[in-house]
């Protein structure tokens, strides 16, 4: 088929539909043609930038310039592909922004708007679309459930928000509103993004890319279903309820493509951040860091999507917790193994900590991994925890990046012999998001205390080696929060 022939099929497609499917045909550009076009362009322009610099240092210039003007408009086609895309690249570009950090400075603050532009860029919704999907998800009676503003006041990867009442009480909502055909689209861009996963390595080795899309695409069935959100939201709801630190909207009313809940008056994180007092940052991290280590405990789930744009500082000075979209479902709390392995390198057990990896299946017995490896592996993860506070910083990320992507390093070939099961890789890849906004709001955390009052298995190890039973640790682990919570007794 010729590309003029195609063009009239799709041309002959978009009049047969209504104008309202028309606008959300183009908006999306759901067709694979055109979406997998534009992500096939971005290895063909690194191709061709790479080349020429190949030539611009034959013809004298500095290697370390030219790679760095590669690497920068690698990232600004990247942040400017992904925005334009919407869908599934968007959820991707979402979940890079928390990571700028591991940029060098030079990229890194050119773009970081950018990035963080991709946690709200998307296309509103036309007010006749937007009202049949009501019609369709709620019945033809809707209004008489909830009224809506014309304007949408947010959106995101899939979805829209606007501000309503809810008429049986007057009280403010967020009515949430799926784009119709999203769900092509996002499962056309994650085929493309893995073909193209390779681009993102501007961001280090610390960024595991290709797994962040695997598990977009392990949980799209469930965020694309707003009554499997709106149930891991009423569970955290509930579970925080009278939290000093943390609170969530209430759920109203939730269908597969429209969601109800109540509205917040907070300022977003990816905007708050900026003019944070070093006081008041410190204070959004532990929230933060509450927010998701107590969720397995308290409500049985983790918050699995934390970007700027999912947390709003609120007047009282709590942190209000949105989208439950993506969640890891631990109704059993953190899993006691992750903690343990923690735990057992900070107390120097490596020996112990490479046969319990055996015996789990997470280590084969005969790999050439040494136990100097694996402690090396897992320093990155535990270092955090080894004072009673630690302070992220931007360069800390970025040392640690540096440290990572180097291909001669113990890191690389630990990595590469570990079997990690998909609940381990879950909640690993929730933390590392967490930490790379601790690392943009430049908070100082207690931590240790975090952990040992939310992941047994860490508390368990810590008990063993320093003779102090878990009931002790756990006091004056929630002694140290409680202090560094100004809310906590108010």
């Amino acid at each position: 088929m010729t590309r003029t022939v195609r063009s009239l099929c799709r041309v002959r497609l978009l009049n047969t539909l209504l104008p309202a499917e028309r606008y959300i045909v183009a908006l999306l550009r759901t067709s694979t043609f055109v979406r997998g076009a534009k992500m096939a362009a971005l290895p063909a322009a690194y191709a061709g930038r790479t080349a020429l610099g190949v030539g611009r240092r034959v013809g004298g210039a500095p290697a370390e310039a030219v790679a760095t003007e590669i690497q920068r408009r690698t990232v600004e086609q990247l942040c400017k592909t992904l925005g334009e895309l919407k869908g599934g690249a968007l959820k991707l570009g979402q979940a890079l922004s928390v990571f700028e950090g591991v940029l060098p400075e030079e990229l890194a603050k050119p773009y970081r708007a950018a990035l963080n532009g991709l946690q709200h860029a998307a296309p509103p919704l036309p007010t006749a679309v937007v009202e049949r999907v009501l019609a369709e998800e709620l019945g033809a009676d809707w209004r008489t459930l909830v009224t809506i503003e014309p304007k949408a006041s947010g959106a995101a990867s899939i979805g829209q928000v606007h501000k309503g009442v809810w008429v049986a009480t007057g009280e403010a909502v967020a009515v949430k509103i799926q784009y119709p055909g999203v769900a092509k689209a996002l499962k056309s861009d994650l085929r493309q993004l893995r073909r193209v996963a390779k681009l993102f390595s501007v961001f280090g080795s610390i960024v595991d890319v290709t797994g962040i899309i695997d598990e977009l695409s392990i949980g799209l069935i469930e965020e694309l279903d707003y009554t499997l959100e709106a149930e891991a939201q009423r569970q955290y709801g509930t579970a925080f309820v009278d939290d000093s630190m943390v609170v969530v909207p209430a759920v109203h009313l939730a269908t597969e493509k429209v969601l109800v809940t109540g509205w917040f008056d907070g300022e977003a994180l990816s905007t708050a951040q900026a003019r944070l007092t070093p006081e008041e940052a410190d204070r959004v991290g532990l929230q933060l860091m509450h927010a998701v280590y107590a969720g397995p405990e308290k409500a049985g789930v983790m918050h699995g999507d934390p970007h700027p744009g999912n947390f709003l500082v609120m007047p009282d000075g709590r942190l209000g917790v949105l989208d439950f979209g993506a969640v890891v479902r631990l109704p059993d709390g953190i899993p006691a193994t992750l903690g343990r392995e923690l735990a057992l390198v900070l107390t120097d057990q490596g020996d112990r900590l490479r046969a319990e990896m055996i015996e789990r299946g997470m280590l084969a017995a005969d790999a050439p991994v040494t136990t100097a490896n694996l402690l090396d592996y897992l320093e990155t993860m535990s270092s955090v925890y080894r004072e009673d506070t630690f302070t992220f910083s931007r360069a800390w990320l970025r040392r640690e990046a540096v440290r990572l992507a180097n291909p001669r390093s113990s890191q690389h070939g630990a990595a590469g012999h570990l079997q990690l099961t998909r609940e381990y890789v879950m909640v690993h890849r929730v933390v590392l998001g967490v930490v790379g906004l601790l690392s943009q709001l430049g908070a100082t955390v207690p931590m240790r205390s975090l952990e040992i009052r939310w992941s047994p298995g860490f508390r368990e190890v810590v008990a063993e080696s320093t003779g102090v039973d878990e009931d002790s640790l756990m006091d004056h682990a929630e002694a140290a929060i409680n202090a560094a919570d100004p809310f906590a007794n108010v």
